[in-house]
């Protein structure tokens, strides 16, 4: 825990004084600094709930505290999906990324006619053979 909080406080402040365009983001709608702060509260909580032997609890924590920082970096980069470090007008952003409105359709055809068929078959799959195995002379 000390080497994660070394690392991610080094990460945190080389992001800060090298990309401050991130930061920008953060200043210009304060109400987003909910999302960073919930990531140090889930990260801080880890250990304790480690001292007193809560290891679920704890890794739901450490499970939120990724959620919550992969959070930051969307809130921080939107639109932006990838950045170009070359040149900003060449990044990878919502706009430009996304599918034509006749390829989502199609693809939300294909999705309604085979959603049902996979859960009709997993529903059988499971029906088929449910129960407990029998060993008796028919087995192998």
């Amino acid at each position: 825990m000390v080497a994660f909080g070394v690392l991610f406080l080094g990460v945190t402040a080389y992001t800060l004084a090298g990309f401050p365009h991130l930061y920008a983001r953060f200043m210009a709608q304060p109400s987003g600094a909910l999302l960073p702060l919930l990531a140090i509260l889930a990260i801080l909580n880890v250990p304790r709930l480690l001292s007193k032997g809560r290891y679920r609890r704890a890794f739901l924590f450490s499970s939120l505290t990724v959620a919550f920082l992969f959070m930051v970096v969307a809130f921080a980069l939107f639109p932006t999906i990838i950045l170009a470090s070359n040149d900003p007008a060449l990044s990878l952003t919502v706009q430009n990324a996304s599918a034509s409105a006749k390829s989502l359709k199609l693809l939300l055809t294909v999705a309604c006619i085979g959603t049902p068929l996979v859960l009709g078959y997993t529903t059988f799959v499971f029906y088929t053979f449910r129960g407990k195995v029998k060993l008796d002379e028919t087995s192998y």
